[in-house]
């Protein structure tokens, strides 16, 4: 029962970031104009894309699954920071919790990896 909650756990951290690039692919040119909005050059979608679909899916089948938790915590901070500071809009304010609170999700990951339902699983076996 530990590893099924586990693999739903990831998929479900995981999930908004997989959600959020498809959005991003079929919207490029909004979200670059949004994204310099900020001061954020528009190019830099691209690479946000790319993170935003593997990371979630290594998370998801347990292969580097530490480390790219680790990465998504940072990007999550990140854009928080960046782009969700405005507390006077109540949509920023949960927006710059929900980022946080994902960060603490993958903080999680970073410290206690997967378990067996997982690529990098290693069984380890007894020789009688």
């Amino acid at each position: 029962m530990n590893n099924l909650i586990d693999l739903i756990g990831r998929v479900l951290i995981s999930a908004l970031f997989l959600i959020s690039a498809y959005d991003k692919i079929f919207s490029i040119d909004g979200s670059m104009s949004w994204m310099e909005g900020f001061g954020i050059p528009g190019f830099l979608l691209y690479p946000v894309i790319a993170l935003e679909i593997i990371l979630p899916l290594f998370i998801i089948i347990g292969y580097q699954a530490r480390a790219s938790a680790g990465l998504l915590a940072i990007f999550c901070l990140t854009t928080a920071f960046i782009f969700h500071l405005d507390f006077v809009d109540p949509f920023q304010k949960i927006s710059f919790l929900k980022n946080i609170g994902l960060a603490g999700g993958f903080l999680f990951i970073v410290v206690n990896g997967t378990k067996n339902w997982s690529v990098e699983n290693k069984k380890k076996y007894v020789r009688l």
